[in-house]
């Protein structure tokens, strides 16, 4: 049986939410389809320590703050999960969890939504699917013939399941600091930190209440045609978060050069040297989830959809929310997304009432 509703919203994470508010607001008729059978998006599978950037108060989405966490400057993921679920609850969104949304079509003046469970004919459609679901694993020689582990910052849980071990660490962003510090600071894990360029910490008290002011800037100086700032890029690229700052002034932090191979035991260098592992977690990022957009024929450059704003410029009933700065300023963090999220439903309700 195919549904016909004025929008579909594929993705039920933070950026599924904030749309949710913003087109409930515009008074337009939806669903959000989640593929996760639960709420919280991608937060209820980080791993065990991992804590915010902000306060909860600078954590929030749009029309409930976050409560603080007690005990916790920084609230962790599970708080955020809490908070998210309960923002589900609060507004009485229209979700459906469990339900994996195959592919978007051209129908017509709508849009066909193809879901494992049903068929849904949408006049636009709201893309947030994120990115987690899409790890990126860059191609190494000899990652066929290593005999140890390898895992993906999305497998990643806690210390405990390399106790005793020997493990590369490879990413110089911030999981890969984050983790790197995670496991060393447990004193019964050998870490090995690998990194393409050195590692760039940023300023100590810099946390995510100054990451969003300064990806707004500079989006606004772009906009107006100013001078790029260079944004977050040009501060560093990891946040000093207080176990990353322990470990690094405990000198557990230090990062090698990336290595040139894997070997069956460990990896090698370009100089020669070596080190054993029984692990390696790739800490290399991801990319946009947009499989199900295929049908509409818009990938461009670096896998990117080309937007004006949120809108697709080539499909004027699509709009893409919470995949980074492209899909607007700090749009993929639980504080940014909240204004992208207001500009696409307004653009939507501009469209629908034409």
């Amino acid at each position: 049986m195919t549904q016909r509703v004025d929008v579909v919203v594929v993705g039920g994470g933070q950026a599924g939410l904030a749309a949710g508010y913003h087109l409930r607001r515009q008074g337009l008729d939806f669903t959000v389809l989640d593929a996760d059978p639960a709420p919280g998006g991608a937060w209820q599978h980080m791993w065990d320590s991992l804590h915010l950037f902000s306060p909860a108060a600078y954590s929030s989405l749009p029309g409930r703050l976050m409560p603080a966490q007690p005990g916790e400057t920084y609230p962790d993921a599970d708080h955020v999960v809490d908070y998210l679920t309960d923002y589900e609850k609060r507004y009485d969104l229209p979700l459906q969890h469990g339900t994996r949304v195959e592919a978007v079509r051209r129908d017509g003046d709508r849009l066909l939504v193809e879901a494992d469970s049903g068929t849904w004919r949408a006049r636009a459609v709201i893309s947030a699917t994120g990115t987690w679901s899409r790890p990126f694993l860059p191609a190494v020689p000899g990652s066929g013939i290593f005999s140890g582990r390898q895992l993906h910052t999305v497998h990643y849980r806690r210390p405990a399941d390399f106790a005793g071990q020997r493990v590369i660490v490879v990413g110089g962003g911030n999981s890969g600091a984050q983790i790197a510090a995670d496991l060393a600071l447990t004193g019964d894990v050998e870490v090995t930190w690998a990194t393409p360029r050195p590692p760039r910490f940023l300023p100590d008290d810099i946390d995510g209440r100054v990451l969003f002011d300064v990806a707004t800037a500079r989006r606004r100086a772009l906009d107006e045609g100013r001078t790029d700032t260079g944004g977050v890029a040009a501060l560093g690229d990891i946040v000093a978060v207080p176990p990353v700052r322990a470990a690094r002034d405990a000198g557990l932090l230090t990062a090698r050069p990336m290595f040139s191979r894997l070997t069956a035991t460990g990896v090698r260098w370009a100089d020669g040297s070596r080190a054993e592992a029984d692990a390696v977690i790739w800490c290399t990022g991801f990319r946009p989830a947009l499989a199900h957009l295929a049908p509409l024929g818009l990938r461009g450059p670096r896998g990117h959809i080309p937007v004006s704003g949120t809108r697709a410029v080539a499909e004027r009933r699509l709009h893409l929310l919470g995949y980074g700065d492209w899909t607007g300023p700090a749009s993929a963090t639980l504080i940014g997304v909240g204004r992208p999220a207001r500009d696409a439903a307004r653009d939507i309700a501009r469209l629908l009432s034409g």
